[in-house]
């Protein structure tokens, strides 16, 4: 059985294209439990507070209520849930699944075949965070569920219906010249013995959400400035001036000075003749990204 294919294909709820990384985040969090404990039952009460604040930290700006996973990702034929009313999930709602106990855990033929293929967790997790979010997010998050990096696979190659998609390897240095290896955002051009360091190339458009490596998708970022671009406390106009989350709060000189005093500000321009952000790589930033309202200045 392919188990990529199988979480490939898992339902996922749509809007007109809206991110819904609900379902992967909750496998994230029940791997990092497997790779620890085993496919020991996760007591939805126990789990509840982490959920949340995984879709808080990850998920689109609108709210989820974690029983939402909990629930819907048993029809997905990789995830068990039992409560005290009996085999079968109560249903997405909170309270019903807090009254009922119910608990949930992997289902057997997938926790089998994770126990005999020592390479199957990595290669799980490495898709699920290939497919689901910004490159930028990944340790962060792997630490936040419990998943040791050092065990994940190194080479960005992920399987999708068995065809391998490899990222463009000329893309960061394409994109770092374009840009005169300077950030776009706050003008820093740090280098070390002839090393540009602490700077990025970022994808406007996600790659895990068909963005392409392309130098019209890809701005040159300081690496704190493409962290807070992909959390979206920064974002861009389509004028291409930088925006900062109203939900964002920095109140020490140099919250005002790195973040906060951006806003409004008109990015760099990559070299003359070379492509600019393209809008439509832009607007699918703030529609999926960025975390509405912008401050006013």
């Amino acid at each position: 059985m392919d188990w990529i294919e199988r979480i490939a294909g898992i339902r996922r709820w749509t809007r007109a294209g809206e991110r819904a990384p609900h379902k992967p985040l909750l496998l994230l969090y029940v791997l990092g439990r497997f790779q620890h404990h085993g496919n020991q039952p996760i007591a939805f009460s126990a789990a509840e507070a982490e959920l949340k604040r995984l879709l808080k930290e990850y998920g689109p700006a609108r709210d989820t209520s974690p029983g939402y996973p909990f629930h819907h990702l048993t029809s997905d034929g990789l995830w068990l849930v039992n409560s005290t009313e009996g085999h079968g999930s109560p249903g997405s709602e909170l309270g019903r699944l807090r009254e009922t106990q119910a608990a949930g855990r992997l289902h057997p033929d997938l926790a089998r075949a994770l126990t005999e293929e020592p390479h199957l967790l990595a290669r799980i997790a490495r898709y699920l965070l290939d497919a689901n979010f910004a490159p930028s997010l990944h340790a962060d998050l792997c630490l936040m569920v419990g998943l040791d990096l050092e065990t994940l696979e190194t080479a960005e190659t992920t399987a999708t219906n068995g065809v391998a998609v490899r990222r463009d390897p000329a893309f960061r240095e394409q994109v770092l010249m374009a840009y005169e290896y300077c950030c776009a955002f706050c003008a820093y051009d740090g280098w070390l013995d002839g090393t540009a360091v602490g700077l990025d190339a970022a994808h406007v458009r996600w790659w895990a959400f068909d963005g392409p490596d392309e130098l019209a998708n890809g701005l040159c970022l300081c690496v704190i400035h493409h962290k807070l671009f992909d959390k979206g406390v920064l974002g861009l106009t389509a004028d291409r001036t930088v925006t900062v989350s109203a939900r964002f709060v920095g109140r020490t000189a140099a919250a005002r000075d790195m973040v906060l005093s951006l806003a409004g500000r008109p990015t760099r321009e990559p070299q003359p003749g070379l492509e600019a952000v393209e809008a439509a790589h832009i607007e699918w930033h703030g529609r999926q990204v960025f975390r509405t309202p912008a401050r006013n200045g």
